[in-house]
């Protein structure tokens, strides 16, 4: 039987459609909340009752149809708090925190100061734009308004600056608490395992159970993750058996910690074995799993580990995931294997941006710069617009294929044609692309007429193509400052070095390198490796 929509067959209270739209926000879905919104207009419901109109910008904020609660919002007469709230969540959840922040300036402008629940979400927007300014100024705003003793929004601050790297001011939030509870515990230890202080993070963890409180899964992650991204994997290990010991069940979320941080640290090995010792103990590597791994293999060369991986993804059907697939073109790529990356790409049913540039990129590794081209004209014919990695993949391809006007064009369209804002990464390719092929001077012109600060990838790329190219009185000219640059890497100043050594000017290879012990930059040894069945040596 045909059933009515219920807008027709009964008359509905404002309560009841409030209820209905706090149902659909909770449930976040959408059909449902724009039936109920269809019914309050047909109905002729006044939505100033109840805040109707804040709850219909709240369920359309909260199913992330951003463009529907704005068009919403903007007929509010006198929006209110809950209103603005909605909006700033929204937009701060999507990733629009520059938006987010424009409401909050906005809802301020109104006469609304906002409550705890306000300043819990704008401080998140100033992590998503990693702004710690912006983030004192909003700390700033919650003392005057008396919420600093509020342990979710006190919580949030300590976020924010621990991972705005400002671990003192975090520090200083924690230590201003009258109370705390457990995210407060877990927020400070992040902080100081994001800078690295991971001894500190320990003693914040045992004091936490001396208070009283005990870790939750997450606390306990943070410190594996911690100690694994540093290569203490003794340390990683045994914090992991602890965890065990204690009766806490490490899970999929747990082992992900581990596996991540093991690989970031470039122990491949350590990270293989953790993960079929996950299988192993019965928990089921999840996608973040198999994405943590996958450029691990990619980055060492390990390709018969990779379609290990690629195996379990088609086993778990994980293959129709497109950011899964995208990651393994890009595996595929790095390991030299353009037929497996070409039948990954081919078997996506519904690609997207990053599938092609992980296929552009992948022609462009192997030399093969036509293909690239075709790929970015293909890509466009499909309908999709090409974004800033789709032309850091293509400007690269052209540096290894050679095409330097070609290369050239591209970089002068992107902003003119595309509406691309032009990066570091960019103007990287460019330096590369003209230095490869020997248009040194033009590469030196080019850094001149830079708008930003010459980065550590172009200084090494211009000084390679320096050494090549057999032009190095224009490297001596860029080596004042290169040498004021904040290089961590070590392949600028040996580059430097050499070239000064080449000429026989000692005195300034001695400069370069006492600059080198200054800043602790050290070369590593080159190794070798030989992979046998199921390892790497």
């Amino acid at each position: 039987m045909r059933t009515m929509p219920f807008s027709s067959q009964l008359r509905w209270s404002p309560h009841e459609f409030a209820l209905c739209l706090e149902k659909c926000l909770k449930a976040k879905t959408l059909r449902p909340g724009m039936q109920v919104h269809a019914s309050v207009v047909t109905s002729g419901t006044n939505t100033n009752i109840l805040s109707l109109n804040s709850k219909l910008v709240g369920m359309y904020a909260g199913c992330a149809d951003l463009k529907s609660a704005r068009l919403l919002f903007q007929k509010i007469e006198h929006p209110n708090v809950f209103a603005f709230n909605w909006m700033i969540l929204g937009l701060s959840f999507n990733g629009h925190f520059d938006d987010a922040l424009l409401y909050f300036r906005w809802m301020r402008e109104v006469g609304h100061m906002g409550n705890n629940f306000t300043f819990s979400v704008v401080l998140k927007a100033c992590v998503g734009l990693m702004d710690v300014n912006m983030g004192r100024q909003i700390h700033a705003m919650v003392c005057e308004m008396g919420f600093q003793n509020d342990v979710s929004v006190a919580n949030t601050l300590i976020d924010m600056y621990g991972k705005c790297g400002s671990i003192s001011c975090a520090h200083s939030v924690f230590d201003g608490m009258r109370e705390r509870d457990v995210a407060s515990w877990t927020s400070m230890i992040c902080g100081f395992c994001n800078v690295g202080e991971i001894e500190r993070a320990l003693v914040l963890f045992e004091r936490m159970r001396l208070e009283g409180l005990e870790p939750n899964d997450f606390t306990w992650n943070v410190i594996i993750a911690a100690y694994a991204r540093s290569s203490d994997s003794s340390k990683a290990l045994a914090f992991f058996e602890r965890m065990k010991r204690e009766g806490v069940v490490p899970d999929v979320v747990a082992w992900n910690a581990l596996i991540s941080g093991l690989v970031q640290s470039h122990q491949l090995r350590e990270a293989f074995k953790m993960f079929r010792e996950m299988i192993l103990s019965g928990i089921q590597p999840n996608q973040v799993t198999v994405v943590a791994l996958l450029p691990a293999c990619g980055s060492e060369g390990c390709i018969k580990w990779g379609r290990e991986i690629h195996g379990f993804v088609c086993r778990k059907g994980f293959d129709a995931n497109v950011f899964i697939a995208s990651a393994l073109i890009d595996m595929y790529s790095k390991c030299g294997s353009l037929k497996d990356a070409q039948n990954v790409f081919n078997k996506i049913p519904f690609k997207n941006v990053a599938s092609w540039n992980a296929m552009i990129g992948c022609y462009g590794k192997c030399g093969m710069v036509d293909s690239s081209l075709e790929m970015f004209k293909r890509m466009q014919e499909e309908g999709l617009q090409p974004n800033e990695v789709t032309f850091t993949c293509i400007l690269s391809a052209c540096s290894h294929g050679g095409l330097v006007q070609k290369g050239l064009e591209i970089f002068s369209s992107m902003n003119e044609c595309y509406g691309i804002e032009v990066s570091k990464k960019h103007y990287g390719c460019v330096v590369d692309l003209l230095c490869r092929s020997g248009r040194t001077v033009e590469a030196y012109d080019f850094f001149k007429a830079l708008p930003m600060q010459v980065t550590e990838s172009m200084a090494g790329a211009f000084l390679h193509g320096c050494k090549v190219h057999g032009r190095r009185d224009l490297a001596k000219m860029m080596a004042e400052e290169i040498i004021r640059m904040e290089i961590k890497g070590p392949g600028s100043f040996v580059t430097l070095s050499n070239i000064y050594a080449a000429e026989g000017e000692w005195e300034e290879v001695g400069n370069v390198r006492n600059v080198m012990k200054e800043r602790n930059v050290h070369k590593q040894p080159g190794f070798s490796w030989l992979e046998k069945p199921g390892e790497v040596t």
